[in-house]
């Protein structure tokens, strides 16, 4: 172990300049979800010239196979996603993004990229561990209903099938040089409300006239915040938050339809089927009980993230031997939401985050805004973690 992990080391550092310009190139030509069509291309370029066998799937997904000695005696999966957001950049950087709009504020490059860079130390180093790898590059994490759901109905996790996935999340709060777990449930689940109120429009000076859709959708968002408070088990988190209200564009004119868009979180995956129907019903009966009609509709997004607790304590305590126990934490419980949940619905799975924080250079934003950006030493960390993962976490057999 301890000559196989510094072999992983050396190569780790040897490449990692290599896979900073592979993250570069990434940032600067971000593509939206299952747009992915020249990031799919470039993924599929670097596995080639590494010698890696792949195939394409769900459109532009890249599933890619390393076999060590002894193929069939442990199958591990890890993923990394390659899609960006509709983001206007503002960093002032060399390899700013080059397509208007669009950027890599999730720091999906840095997941391609570190992913990349670890399959070539695994196939470097094939001869020296046991086991198959199965790489997943995998498009469309940032919208509904998830690129990870379109991938495993594909057939991602079939032929070989994995024993257990592991991917990693870059972390904007946790310094560069520090890694970051937790067992169980780690993310939230993400559900999206739609509701179209209608009613008689008319004059302001005449509500009596009217059913005034927005006083209706007032006491609706009001309302709906009683379904969480009132009726989820307090010490299990649940978020609802309506976003947007659109309705009217005068001042003395009650619209006839107002809309309201907003999402729905929880931990809990029955709770979270109950809070629908609870939604749904307190929704009809207030708007139909004011007078209005009223369409809702609740797509349905990704499940919770839930870290197979064995599972990430074989992760978390190769990553503790390999980089220091000092600088391997546990991470907090988060409301935001990763398909990787459809993953760890099947098999045991382990999401964990990547330190990229640096204050002294000033990268301190976090993800989803203009400004983020990364230590980019945390690529040489972050391949260097997931290649010893990859050669060495045994998985669970239930």
């Amino acid at each position: 172990m301890n000559m196989l992990a510094n072999k992983i080391k050396e190569l780790a550092h040897q490449l990692a300049p290599s896979f900073v310009e592979v993250r570069r190139h990434l940032h600067a030509h971000p593509e939206l979800s299952y747009q992915e069509v020249q990031t799919s291309a470039y993924v599929q370029a670097q596995l080639k010239k590494m010698g890696i066998p792949f195939q394409v799937m769900s459109s532009t997904g890249v599933v890619g196979i390393i076999e060590g000695n002894n193929p069939n005696s442990r199958i591990l999966a890890l993923r990394a996603d390659m899609d960006a957001l509709p983001i206007e950049e503002k960093n002032e950087v060399s390899y700013r993004s080059l397509n208007l709009g669009v950027m890599h504020a999730c720091g999906h490059d840095v997941h391609t990229s570190i992913l990349l860079g670890a399959a070539k130390i695994l196939f470097e180093l094939r001869h020296q561990w046991s086991g198959t790898i199965k790489l997943i590059f995998q498009p469309g994490e940032e919208k509904n209903p998830g690129g990870a759901s379109y991938m495993i109905r594909d057939g991602v996790l079939k032929d070989p099938v994995p024993q257990g996935i592991i991917a990693l999340h870059v972390h904007p709060g946790l310094p560069c040089g520090q890694l970051s777990f937790r067992k169980g449930r780690v993310m939230a689940s993400a559900d999206e409300i739609y509701i179209t109120i209608r009613g008689k429009g008319g004059h302001a000076a005449a509500p009596h006239l009217t059913a005034d859709t927005l006083l209706i959708a007032s006491h609706l968002v009001v309302s709906l915040q009683q379904i969480i408070s009132r009726n989820n088990n307090p010490v299990i988190p649940s978020v609802l938050s309506i976003c947007s209200i659109q309705g009217g564009n005068t001042t003395n004119v009650i619209p006839s339809e107002v809309k309201l868009m907003g999402t729905f979180r929880a931990m809990d995956e029955k709770w979270r089927y109950q809070a629908h129907e609870l939604i749904k019903k307190q929704t009809r009966s207030l708007v139909e009980g004011m007078g209005a009609e009223v369409d809702i509709h609740i797509d349905v997004g990704y499940p919770a993230v839930d870290n197979h607790p064995a599972f990430t304590d074989e992760v978390w305590n190769r990553a503790a031997d390999w980089l220091g126990k000092e600088n391997v934490s546990e991470t907090e419980l988060r409301m935001g939401a990763e398909d990787f949940g459809y993953y760890s619905q099947q098999i045991p799975g382990c999401f964990f985050r990547l330190g990229v924080r640096n204050e002294a250079k000033g990268i301190v934003h976090q993800v989803h805004t203009p400004l983020f950006n990364i230590d980019e030493q945390a690529i040489e960390i972050g391949m260097g973690t997931m290649a010893l993962l990859g050669a060495t976490v045994q998985p669970i057999i239930n």
